[in-house]
Formats: C-alpha cells, structure tokens, sequence
C-alpha cells in the first residue's frame, strides 16, 4: 500500500501538470490573439501598447511575443515582414476550437433568426468573400456562454451528430476583425485563411488563393 508521502507527492505531481497545462493553454490563447491582430493590422500602424490592449493582453507579454517573432524575422516592431510565414506560425501554434457537429436543412436561415452573436469561417465564408468553395459546410464561432442556446435551437430543427452545420467555440477575440457580407458575419480574413490551412484539401487551394489577394492588396483583411 502507498504511504502517505507517496500519495501526497503524487497529488502534488498531478496538481502541477494541471496547473503546466491551463497555463500553456492561456498563453496559447494570448499568443494567438496577438498574431490575429498583427496579420489583421499588419502595416506596423500599432504601436506595441496598442496591440497589447487590441488582443486584450498584458504589455510583458505582448513584449515578449513581439521579441521571439522579431527573431524569427516575421516582424519588425509591429510591422509584419512576412505575412505568409506568420500565418504558417499561427497554423503551428493553432488551439483547436471546441466543436459540436449538426444536420440542418438551411443553416444560413437559421443563423439569421438566431439573433447570437457569430461568425462565419472555412466553407461557408470563403464562398461569401470569393466563391472558389461549394458551401458544403456551414462552420461558425460561437460564443461560450450561447453554447446551450444554439445546440437546442439546431436540435430543435435538426439532428445531433455528424452533419452540415458544426459550431465553434474558442477564444472570444476570435471576432476581432470579423465584417459582414451578404448581410452575414465573417471572421476577419487572416483567421478565415488559418481555418481553411488547418482543414486541408481543397480548403488549402482557397486559402492560397486568398492569401495572395491580401499580398496585392485585392482583399481587405478585416
């Protein structure tokens, strides 16, 4: 039988690796807020005060972030020097958003009557913004607190599981940037290209081809 010592000293163990993991994902979350508004703001405008209180972040923190992408020569100051290499970076650090899968018959109605704040990304957005996609899957963000509200709304209408419609929850600064098309909320166009990277396939040749109209200036990044 383990002796006392043992079991508190496994506790004390377990405890840490909680506390190590909330703590990684917290700075994951501060991490990805500050790239967002950099490839979202990226013409160096900000200054670094600034973009700590855009992403909602402390100024060390932001100092410090700022200080490891000037050293993988992604940015100077706030200005981003490489755009491409960045958005690769976020797609390396990436936290995965909590997801819940749908069936509905017409998702685009039901967003509209939901009256919730959310926004549009992958599939769906991409046809709004440049209609390279067939819309085969409506993804939006979603806020935590909504979370129960949507699922009875869809379920509801719907069916629970696998389907056309899938919500997405993740850090409320994911609306930062976000603009309206046709009447619909988007996320802002560097959170939009991220999506469709991390969803491959076909989603890569869209998220590509987006990609390039931001570097001509073509698209407006938020």
């Amino acid at each position: 039988m383990p002796s006392v010592t043992d079991i508190s000293a496994t506790l004390m163990v377990n405890m840490t690796y909680r506390y190590t993991q909330v703590a990684n994902v917290k700075r994951g979350i501060m991490r990805e807020r500050i790239i967002r508004v950099l490839l979202t703001e990226p013409d160096g405008s900000l200054t670094k005060y600034q973009l700590a209180k855009k992403a909602e972040c402390s100024f060390p923190w932001t100092h410090e972030l700022l200080g490891k992408l000037e050293a993988l020569e992604l940015v100077k100051g706030t200005k981003v020097t490489n755009y491409t290499d960045l958005l690769k970076y976020w797609l390396k650090v990436k936290i995965k958003p909590e997801k819940k899968e749908y069936m509905h018959r017409d998702p685009i109605s039901l967003i509209k009557k939901a009256k919730m704040p959310y926004a549009l990304t992958t599939y769906q957005a991409e046809n709004l913004v440049q209609q390279y996609l067939f819309p085969s899957r409506t993804d939006l963000y979603i806020k935590d607190e909504h979370i129960e509200k949507w699922h009875q709304l869809i379920a509801d209408e719907g069916l629970v599981g696998k389907g056309n419609v899938r919500l997405l929850v993740a850090d409320a600064l994911v609306f930062y940037g976000s603009f309206q098309r046709q009447g619909l909320t988007i996320v802002c166009i560097p959170q939009l290209i991220v999506d469709l990277l991390e969803e491959g396939g076909v989603c890569t040749e869209a998220a590509e081809k987006l990609l390039e109209k931001v570097k001509q200036r073509a698209i407006r990044t938020k």
